[in-house]
């Protein structure tokens, strides 16, 4: 009797396992074309730590809510290349069958791959660091999305800063912009000469580089340098920045550099020295740092890793995988298939402005919410990641320096305190 009773003991038991087995939602692949190599190398590490930290909190969230993980992340490198992104994003689509992808990093590649491959493909895109000012006005059918606020806003900002009004001991009356020749060097050249003309200063050259690092850009220096501006706009890549900066010192004796979010890097500072640059200026898209959703993303981020996150659009990355993932789930929790156009309608639905609240670390809750088929509006770590119509975000611009070998935030500047022009 007794082993009768055993033995439908273990048939009882290994139909529940069998039953949770069948339960366990599906697992989802999700893309992320990032810069591990090419000019914005040294950001690709860092992004992938931010997608992965997003990851693992949906899926250890998903396991306690419904009985397993949800997503899955497939890496690819662009190489910092419209070209190689192209490439990389239709192996994810067509071999790898994402419904969606965070990327690209560069302006240059996201245009070429939702242009090429997403739009078409009608696969969500959202990035965490393409900040041209064109982006907002791709013909996209809704399916991209970013993370970060445009540099119409930074480029107002960036002049802001050169012309005096942040701090009167930077105050420059002529300027030259040194650009990569893709959307964002374009966008952001031409916004912060827009409005650092606008404020009585005279941009004396805007000048454009190649995409691809070269050996030396002499010329370039040349003719933006001809003038003898006060200050040079660096709107770069650290890959290619570390090479022209240096020719710049050595060449024509100038050191008087004012930067931006692609130029603010660790890794100029081991290229130039930190005396080169000691004390300089820049601007980026930014976090406040007394921002909840900050402190929640710095804090778990460091209890992975070991130290605080360092470089731009770490927080946006973060986001940027996270809604991919609360799309996700609310589409398996609706017991919806995964599709790049049901998930383009579910991330608009877990930014829903109206709904419940739920911010870094509170998956679980969220899930909860959705359960019960509550609404939901995700806080994210750099913003409210309440997308508009054309699926942008506003987030603060920060002023920041160059200081004792490293990088320190001076002042956020928050959308309503930043003028339109």
């Amino acid at each position: 009797m007794k082993k009768l009773l055993a033995l439908a003991a273990s048939a009882v038991l290994a139909l529940g396992v069998a039953a949770h087995a069948q339960d366990a939602p599906d697992v989802v692949p999700i893309g992320a074309v990032l810069s591990f190599t090419g000019p914005l190398a040294e950001f690709g590490p860092a992004h992938e730590n931010a997608v992965q930290l997003a990851m693992d909190q949906l899926n250890e969230a998903a396991t306690a809510v419904l009985g397993g993980p949800i997503v899955n992340v497939v890496y690819e490198d662009d190489g910092t290349s419209p070209a190689t992104g192209v490439d990389r994003a239709r192996k994810l689509v067509d071999v790898d069958g994402v419904p969606g992808m965070v990327g690209a990093l560069s302006s240059g590649v996201s245009v070429n791959v939702a242009e090429s491959v997403t739009v078409p493909s009608e696969v969500v895109q959202i990035s965490p660091a393409s900040t041209s000012p064109l982006l907002s006005f791709l013909e996209d059918g809704g399916f991209f999305f970013r993370t970060v606020a445009s540099d119409a806003m930074q480029g107002v900002v960036a002049a802001q800063l050169a012309r005096g009004e942040i701090d009167p001991s930077v105050n420059y009356e002529t300027a030259a912009t040194i650009y990569v020749n893709n959307p964002y060097g374009q966008g952001l050249s031409n916004a912060f000469t827009t409005a650092f003309e606008a404020r009585g200063g005279t941009v004396l050259a805007e000048v454009a580089h190649p995409d691809e690092p070269q050996p030396t850009y002499a010329a370039q220096l040349e003719q933006a340098l001809g003038g003898n501006p006060d200050v040079l706009l660096v709107i770069s890549y650290p890959g290619n920045a570390s090479v022209y900066m240096q020719e710049a010192r050595d060449l024509f004796d100038f050191t008087n550099f004012q930067y931006v979010d692609g130029s603010k890097s660790l890794e100029l500072i081991d290229a130039l020295g930190a005396d080169v640059i000691e004390g300089g200026w820049g601007t980026a898209p930014g976090s406040d740092p007394d921002w909840p959703g900050f402190q929640r993303f710095v804090e778990a981020y460091e209890a992975v890793h070991g130290q605080r996150p360092q470089l731009p659009f770490m927080d946006a990355a973060y986001d940027a995988a996270a809604v991919l993932g609360l799309g996700v789930a609310l589409l398996q929790i609706e017991g919806q298939e995964v599709t790049g156009p049901s998930l383009r309608d579910a991330v608009r639905r877990v930014t829903d402005a109206d709904g419940e609240i739920v911010s870094i670390g509170e998956f679980e809750v969220a899930m909860r919410l959705m359960q019960n088929g509550a609404a939901v509006n995700y806080s994210g770590a750099a913003s409210n990641v309440n997308f508009d119509e054309v699926g942008d975000v506003i987030t603060p611009v920060e002023i920041w320096r160059y200081l004792d070998g490293g990088l320190e935030t001076i002042e956020i500047r928050t959308a309503d305190q930043i003028p339109a022009d």
